[in-house]
């Protein structure tokens, strides 16, 4: 790999008249900078981006850290992200697995957007006092160099447990996320506080992870057990579509036999038939509002928690119970 020492032997110069040429710095004549561009472009010269990272201590790159990239969900909030970054002067890149936890560290990225269960908040909150500067979209941390923007998780799983029993069911199942998703133990709190709320209601939890095949299973098992009509609560749309999926090979009929409701409103959830019902809100404000208060954080700038409010979209009923 060329370096500036080849450019510097070959130019006859300073390695320091290299790096101020490769630069721009004023200190160096229009024609010696020329001769030293000139000699790196014909070596092939690629700059050391770790070396000078460090030496000017900001990268212009904002990391986002998922879990995983599966599903219908993070396309627009991905594109909110990068949209709130590029405003800024900085590009995203998007990380995912315990190795990229290391571009922290190595300050090749100058702030990190956390939507990842992989990180502790203990490793996080470490980063934070060494300096680094953190959105978390998936878990509530109280620490200077940390900024949260959360989905009001609560207020969504309240209102579709609310739709549900205003429906006049008194047997609701509950497909859960993955035990370690913030998000997921949100929603399924604020179920039980709803359901607790409401005499004689039948509560049946099924453990899900997100993905459609598990609404498959958890459809599967409903229809297995089916007594009579009953309300589903899917803490995802995915495990929705999945469970929609399921039932479309047999004889029960969602929103006739089986009412659902999903959460996140993704794109295919509005083409169902009847159409399923479920939480909005905007993935896009999302993931901009995330990357905007990052920039803020890494600027020195005051910043407050935000929170992304929710909607209830209704769905279509083909029958009463």
């Amino acid at each position: 790999m060329v370096s500036i020492k080849d450019i510097a032997r070959k130019a006859g110069v300073s390695i320091s008249t290299v790096s101020y040429a490769l630069n721009g710095s004023p200190k160096v004549t229009d024609e010696t900078s020329a001769k030293i561009l000139a000699i790196a472009k014909e070596l092939n010269y690629v700059p050391n981006a770790a070396a000078r990272n460090l030496k000017k201590r900001e990268t212009k790159i904002i990391g986002a850290f998922l879990t995983d990239f599966s599903g219908a969900f993070y396309g627009e909030l991905l594109q909110g992200m990068k949209e709130g970054v590029n405003r800024s002067g900085y590009d995203l890149i998007v990380c995912s697995g315990k190795q990229s936890h290391l571009l922290l560290p190595q300050r090749m990225i100058d702030g990190a957007i956390i939507l990842d269960a992989t990180f502790s908040n203990e490793e996080l909150l470490k980063f934070a006092d060494l300096g680094h500067k953190l959105v978390v979209m998936d878990r509530d941390l109280d620490h200077p160099n940390v900024n949260q923007v959360l989905l009001d998780n609560k207020a969504g799983a309240t209102l579709a447990t609310e739709y549900l029993i205003e429906m006049g069911h008194r047997k609701l199942y509950v497909v859960t996320g993955p035990k370690d998703s913030f998000d997921s133990r949100q929603r399924l709190q604020a179920v039980k506080q709803t359901v607790g709320r409401i005499p004689d209601i039948e509560y049946i939890e099924i453990e899900g992870d997100f993905n459609k095949s598990a609404g498959e299973l958890a459809g599967k098992r409903i229809a297995q057990e089916y007594s009579g009509p009953v309300a589903v609560f899917c803490l995802n749309d995915e495990m929705a579509i999945g469970m929609y999926d399921y039932l479309a090979t047999t004889d029960f009929r969602v929103g006739r036999d089986i009412h659902l409701i999903g959460f996140d409103n993704i794109e295919v959830s509005g083409y169902t038939k009847p159409r399923l019902a479920t939480i909005d809100y905007s993935k896009r404000k999302w993931g901009m509002l995330a990357s905007e208060q990052l920039i803020k954080l890494i600027a020195g700038d005051d910043v407050d928690h935000e929170r992304i409010y929710v909607t209830l979209v209704k769905g279509d009923s083909v029958g009463q119970l």
